[in-house]
């Protein structure tokens, strides 16, 4: 085993901590011939995907952590079998092993190193549902939300629920001992298992129970002899606590606990064994739950009120501060600075309001106030604010970045307060802030730290706060870890909680297991430093980009390193927001945006993906991104991977030639002009509808042979508004984007038929305008700038005046509200145009609001775009639906048209992926009188080629009821 111990470099209790730095970070990995040889091993022998080239490995070097190790290579097995092959080419060639389920680990333990196993590809099926016995059995792959939904058949479900649940796998749930916001009714995940199927390194097969019967003779005898021999330490050693996830759950194999294995073994993060399939036990929720929301004056109230409320057997109290709360669900809390969510169950809605308002009676001489939400809407508006605060706590209020690392330390519940007061003093002693959150009725507190992870002295820090806090959590009777495992985070500071005989126990327990130190190395026994592995090291500053990103100092690294890897893209649900279409279509990591993040992350780097901004790696994953922007809303930390599209696609053909769809439809709107000047519609729509010219024109400009082209309007806006010899108007400025203006003029023409009816007096501008759009997405920065300047000097009057700028178009508004700001900060007319734009809806909101809508009272079906619901928001548009008796709500996701991308050759597949997602099933389920409605041009294209329908823009929808 030389070669193992060589590719994960020391092996001591964090002795030598350059050696031990280096080998977690890869960089002393096997050579070339060794990696040739060990996937040539693979290949011969694994029937699942086994990649070792730079793209798969640089998706796994992070989880949700600070750490980062680079593996050698990623497999997904098959099944058991694929499982127990790769081990043993893994143990013939020293290659140590990290289990992967949804890489949302906060502690560092699901980081890559050696070979990583990715069980989400293959490994993911709930294998049987047993209603009787209330059991399931699972593959470790399974989303932790399959599980519930298969579960909820049945009416049970699944009792832990971490933040994640919607991508989290159950693998990942055993191997940290995951908890979630019941934990206070339903346990941990160790809590609920029952069985376990595993593999050790050496390839032994080992079925963990209660007894261990199914445990190999030479594990059982070695463990059950440790256990004997130590039955003072292993009954006085661990603190008793709900939530107590450090180190391993040795006590459980005392005989008055009946032995169990599959507990003992649940929280080892994945250095004793492989998972292969689970049984866990299910339970079975109230009919009606209600949520009472207290409000105390700080938080430290709150959280001294919390166990009291554990009387009351709530489902679960969650705590969070006023510095975490905000957007419109905010307005149902009561006057506080922090609250408590407490949420109660009942056998009908009557009584779970009953149990609600009980515990808010209970607590008024407490609580600044209190307030019970029954509707399942409100509670969940709530609850997804306490979900996303793993990801919106890494920024803090003024744009400062936090980091996990002391992301889940416990104490007892009633020594909360106490704790979170000495807490905070410590951050102040170090001149450090957090936003703390979490399970108050557990007394397990979550927090991002502003850490600074880029300096040397930043890291010292970093390190001597986590000596002290551990010591004070310690002090409070608490474990390191409540929630999240121990990871490279905490495994090293284990002897301040443990002491050094029983952490002398867990080496001794994983050596029984793993003698030859293969299974996820540095983790729990023979831990690495917590200060090594740390994934900004290394990475540069401030390299020079094109857009300004605002939001992160103008450091194209800062915006990168938004992605923390809760993985809320890896979502595949069906929901109310957007992100991320791509993935949702091919399920792979490389095509979630936190997959993109990460490659971007290695790119700037350059250890794993090593050719810049000519990444090949890099340009492939980009490929499916369909600049949606929904992940500028729905990431919690609002990720932009649009932008950083364009910026990546602006520098890799620099200088070089470009895809035939950058010419063809990444210049559309000059095309489009040029065709309008030399009056060629009439002739091009004829030559779209000629097979062979047609074919000719899509091969030549890159376009799906799949699509129709469609036809050019036989008169432009603009030249339809010059033949009405019409005085310009001084209420607003109708911006005609080069989709409307060529393509869908009648949209134009219907709104200004709105207008005149609201008496608002329009005017267009003189001169081709474009807000750059087609450039920006296909990275054209430098085109898209001169046409943003020339736009900007055409409206100069407009925007001197304050005119409100009106765009039809909803991709074309958030261009010119967002990205032509930050292509053009110098320019402060951009940043002023920028505040000008409204869309149709929100100019008839503020410059009409006495304006009413024709009456039309059907229901309604179609698009949101994806930039409207990202950038522009739709209150105005829902407010105006309503006010027309239009029923329904419009479909969330992404028509996967998207402008050029459903254009390109390559995309169809996926493009018609992305709008069978949602678009095209709700369509098809609505009422036969429906009103089809859809803003985007792209998204009314989608429709038609793909559905046969015409949805119109809402403009034309209310222009033909007028006079009705």
């Amino acid at each position: 085993m030389e070669r193992l111990r060589r590719t994960t470099g020391g092996r001591g209790n964090g002795g030598n901590r350059d050696d031990a730095g280096r080998g977690g970070n890869g960089r002393r990995g096997a050579v070339p011939a060794e990696a040739a040889e060990l996937a040539a091993a693979l290949a011969a022998r694994v029937r699942g995907e086994v990649e070792l080239d730079a793209g798969p490995r640089a998706l796994t070097t992070m989880d949700a952590s600070n750490y980062r190790r680079v593996p050698l290579g990623v497999v997904a097995p098959r099944d058991a079998e694929d499982v127990a092959a790769a081990l043993a080419v893994a143990r013939e060639h020293g290659v140590p092993v990290v289990a992967r389920g949804g890489g949302t680990s906060i502690a560092g333990q699901a980081t890559g190193l050696g070979l990583v196993l990715d069980f989400t590809r293959h490994l993911n099926r709930v294998r049987s549902v047993d209603p009787e016995a209330r059991t399931a059995v699972v593959e470790p792959g399974v989303v932790c939300d399959t599980l519930r939904s298969e579960a909820a058949r049945h009416g049970l479900t699944f009792g832990p629920d971490p933040s994640t649940h919607s991508r989290c796998t159950l693998g990942g749930m055993i191997g940290n001992n995951s908890c979630g916001s019941h934990s206070v009714a339903w346990g941990t995940t160790a809590d609920n298992t029952r069985r376990l199927s595993v593999l050790t390194y050496r390839g032994e097969a080992a079925e963990l129970c209660r007894g261990g019967a199914g445990v190999p003779e030479r594990l059982r005898a070695g463990v059950e002899a440790l256990v004997g021999g130590e039955l003072a330490t292993l009954r006085t050693g661990f603190p008793d606590l709900p939530r107590r996830i450090s180190g391993y759950a040795l006590d459980e194999l005392l005989p008055e606990r009946g032995r169990d294995w599959a507990r003992a073994f649940t929280g080892s993060e994945g250095t004793l064994g492989v998972l292969t399939e689970a049984e866990v036990a299910l339970v079975r929720p109230p009919a009606a739950r209600a949520l009472a929301v207290l409000g105390y004056p700080q938080e430290s109230a709150a959280a001294e009120a919390a166990a009291g409320l554990l009387a009351h057997g709530p489902l679960t109290v969650e705590g969070m501060a006023a510095d975490l709360v905000g957007g419109p669900a905010a307005g149902s809390l009561p006057r506080g600075g922090a609250w408590l969510f407490v949420e109660v169950g009942g056998a009908d809605p009557g009584e779970a309001r009953a149990a609600a308002e009980a515990i808010g009676r209970a607590t008024a001489g407490e609580t600044t106030g209190s307030a019970v939400l029954i509707d399942p809407l409100e509670q969940r508006a709530l609850w997804r604010i306490r979900e996303d605060a793993s990801g919106t706590a890494t920024r803090l209020p003024d744009g400062g970045e936090a980091w996990p690392g002391w992301e889940d330390c416990a104490v007892p519940p009633a020594r909360l307060g106490a704790y979170l007061r000495e807490f905070r003093g410590l951050l102040r002693d170090h001149g450090l802030r957090g936003l703390p959150y979490g399970h108050f009725g557990d007394g397990c507190i979550h927090v991002r730290i502003d850490f600074d992870l880029l300096t040397e002295p930043g890291v010292a820090r970093f390190r001597e706060f986590s000596a002290e806090l551990a010591d004070l959590v310690v002090a409070h009777g608490g474990s390191l870890s409540g929630e999240h495992g121990d990871g490279l985070a905490r495994s090293e500071l284990l002897p301040r909680m443990y002491g050094p005989e029983l952490v002398g126990l867990f080496d001794r327990f994983k050596a029984a297991w793993d003698p030859d130190g293969g299974l996820n190395p540095g983790v729990l026994a023979r831990p690495a430093p917590l200060d090594a592995n740390l994934r900004f090291v290394g990475m540069p500053t401030r390299p020079p980009v094109a857009f300004s990103y605002p939001g992160d100092g103008g450091d194209f690294s800062a915006a990168v390193r938004r992605c923390v890897g809760v993985a809320k893209c890896r979502d595949a649900g069906s929901g109310s927001g957007v992100m991320c279409p791509s993935f949702r279509a091919t399920g792979r990591e490389e095509h979630s945006t936190r997959g993109r993040a990460r490659l971007l992350h290695e790119m700037l780097l350059g250890e794993v993906v090593t050719e810049g901004w000519r990444s090949p790696e890099v340009r492939d994953a980009l490929d499916l991104c369909l600049s949606c922007k929904g992940c500028r809303s729905d990431c919690p930390v609002g990720v932009d991977m649009a932008t950083y599209k364009a910026e990546f696609l602006h520098h890799h053909y620099a200088g070089r030639r470009r895809p035939a769809a950058h010419y063809a439809m990444g210049r559309l709107p000059a095309w489009l002009r040029l065709a309008a000047a030399l009056r060629l519609a009439g002739p091009a729509n004829v030559a779209a509808r000629v097979g062979p010219l047609a074919a000719l024109a899509k091969r030549l400009g890159g376009i799906a042979p799949e699509r129709a082209i469609p036809p050019l309007a036989g008169e432009p806006l603009t030249r339809w508004w010059a033949r009405q010899g019409r005085s310009p108007g001084d209420d607003l400025l109708l911006f005609p984007d080069s989709f409307t203006n060529y393509l869908a003029p009648e949209a134009g023409r219907a709104a200004i038929r709105v207008f005149d009816d609201a008496g608002l007096r329009v005017r267009l501008p003189r001169g081709a305008v474009c807000c750059g759009l087609t450039e920006i997405s296909t990275g054209q920065l430098d085109r898209a700038r001169a046409v943003g300047r020339r736009t900007l000097d055409r409206l100069a009057g407009e925007i001197d005046a304050g005119r409100p700028v009106t765009v039809l178009e909803p991709p074309c508004a958030a261009a010119l509200r967002t990205d032509l700001p930050e292509l053009l900060p110098d320019d402060p007319r951009a940043a002023q145009l920028a505040q000008q734009v409204r869309t149709f809806a929100e100019t008839l909101s503020e410059l009409a609001p006495e304006w009413r809508p024709p009456a039309i009272g059907r229901p309604v079906a179609g698009q949101t775009h994806c930039h409207q619901h990202a950038v522009l928001g739709d209150a105005a548009d829902a407010a105006l639906r309503e006010a027309a008796g239009l029923t329904g709500q419009l479909s969330a996701g992404c028509c996967g048209l998207a402008g050029n991308f459903g254009f390109e050759k390559g995309h169809y597949e996926v493009s018609v992926a992305c709008a069978e997602d949602q678009l095209l099933p709700s369509v098809r389920q609505a009422l036969a009188d429906a009103v089809l409605v859809a803003d985007g041009f792209s998204c009314r294209l989608q429709l038609d080629q793909l559905a046969g329908v015409r949805a119109r823009h809402f403009a034309e929808v209310l222009a033909e009821h007028l006079g009705r």
